[in-house]
């Protein structure tokens, strides 16, 4: 039977490239649906930045004459997408998600919005973000050019930052997938806010050269999508060595994860403390039954803690370091006071004292972070860790960000055990890759685990989490929109 309906907005990627394959529905019409959707829907949950829906229409026309000539070229062609506003297309602005930069135009498209453009995918809007990325420190959810982004599950809750539009539009059905950045939870936050799967890959896995920078050593483009499935397609489309980012590891992905240990030979490290003393009352029967269906995985669970250091402190440091060198002449001119939240305001003029010294310790501190994590895995004996993404759900937006959340990058209490509630700053930190995957809900909004593993191990932590949404229908959940 044809796709129609809103089965064509909830469909996974295979689905949509299938369909499109086997002519049920032409590129065009799927790009132009999908289009007129995300410009209905987008606006009222402030995750729409940019509709490209006219140049989308004329770029599915040149898929569908591929098609005629069967010109095949993979999983994603035909497949239409979105894209965080901090990557440059050509025609259409680059906002950063801020005032100041409204008008501001690229003559050439950032890297990976061109490996996609050769898969055959159709870019068919720029999506909403926190403006500048959220660095160095933002207090309101409004703190965008767009407004506060609304997430579709509860529109008086947030969307997640700084990939605020990409999570909310995933989630929405307005794109069956879109790129979002990291430089510490601004992929894996809006993934498990808004119930979506989250790709954060292995640092210098997935070139940035085209993307707004907020921290040279720390800023990582990956993909939320339905499945975990999904996001290796969109890795191995996306990754690859570049020479224009300096810190590209000159590495592709090819998205196997059959090759990959079996999950039942697979050992995770976690924290019983994370899930029954971090996180919040209401999510805890969430990931209680979540843990429950790892171990009829047949996978070995191992306690675990992560290496003793100040993760939040050393990413605040670094972080603040590198935006006081990108953003510098914007405070200096006068115009960092156009942005939305004066917390940002005052963050981003504050970076301009940090003292070199304290730059380079926490540069130095940061080396030994990295070395840590080299032996972590092999002493503990884990292939990955296993944590909740956040240890609450989504903040309302009427709220002050620090006064209805619980940083993952803060200190733990006395009474509580450390265990890997810091796997956010921490994973940023090592470069190391990280997959959300929705995993239940609480109260309504919906909540998410993150598995970690080591190095350029993407097809490790596929296979798990292809294995466990086989065995849950979280990831199928639809929003009334």
């Amino acid at each position: 039977m044809p796709i129609s309906g809103d089965d064509l907005f909830f469909a996974d990627t295979a689905t949509l490239n299938q369909a499109w394959k086997r002519g049920e529905i032409s590129a065009r019409e799927m790009a132009e649906a999908f289009a007129e959707r995300l410009e209905k829907i987008g606006p009222g949950l402030n995750a729409l930045a940019t509709s490209l829906k006219k140049e989308a229409g004329k770029t599915a026309s040149e898929v569908d004459k591929e098609r005629k000539r069967e010109r095949f070229r993979g999983p994603l062609q035909a497949v239409p997408f979105g894209a965080k506003d901090l990557l440059a297309w050509p025609g259409a602005p680059t906002t950063w998600g801020a005032k100041p930069y409204a008008e501001q135009t690229f003559e050439e498209p950032a890297t990976v919005l061109k490996k996609l453009r050769g898969t055959g995918a159709v870019l068919v809007g720029k999506l909403a973000m926190i403006e500048l990325a959220g660095g160095p420190s933002y207090r309101w959810a409004k703190a965008s050019h767009t407004g506060p982004c609304r997430n579709p599950w509860n529109r008086d809750h947030w969307a997640g930052g700084s990939s605020s539009g990409s999570g909310a539009a995933v989630a929405a059905g307005l794109v069956p997938f879109a790129l979002g950045s990291e430089t510490s939870g601004s992929i894996l936050t809006p993934a498990a806010f808004c119930g979506v799967t989250g790709l954060r890959p292995t640092y210098g896995l997935v070139s940035r050269a085209g993307a707004m920078a907020l921290s040279w050593t720390l800023d990582k483009i990956g993909p939320l999508a339905r499945t975990a499935e999904d996001c290796g397609r969109i890795l191995q489309a996306i990754s690859g060595g570049d020479g224009k980012d300096p810190g590209s590891a000159g590495k592709g992905f090819y998205f196997a994860p059959q090759f990959a240990k079996p999950v039942a030979q697979i050992k995770i490290g976690f924290a019983p403390g994370d899930f029954d003393q971090w996180a919040e009352e209401s999510t805890r029967p969430a990931f209680a039954e979540a843990l429950r269906v790892f171990q009829s995985m047949g996978v070995t669970m191992k306690e675990a803690a992560l290496p003793d250091f100040p993760y939040g402190p050393l990413v605040s440091t670094i972080l603040q370091g590198e935006a006081a060198s990108i953003f510098e002449e914007l405070v200096e001119s006068g115009k960092v006071d156009e942005l939305a939240d004066e917390r940002q305001i005052a963050g981003l003029r504050e970076t301009q004292n940090l003292l070199a010294k304290d730059y380079l310790r926490a540069m130095r501190i940061r080396r030994n972070v990295t070395e840590a994590f080299g032996r972590f895995f092999y002493e503990t004996d884990v292939d990955m860790v296993l944590a909740p993404t956040r240890t609450s759900t989504a903040n309302l937006i009427a709220q002050p960000l620090d006064a209805s959340r619980r940083s993952s990058s803060s200190a733990a209490p006395a009474q509580r055990p450390p265990g890997l509630v810091q796997h956010i700053p921490a994973g940023n930190l090592a470069g190391l890759p990280a997959l959300s995957l929705p995993c239940g809900f609480a109260e309504g909004l919906p909540v998410g685990l993150t598995l970690m593993a080591r190095p350029f191990h993407e097809n490790a932590i596929l296979a798990v989490g292809m294995e466990f949404q086989k065995r849950t229908d979280w990831h199928k959940r639809r929003p009334a929109v």
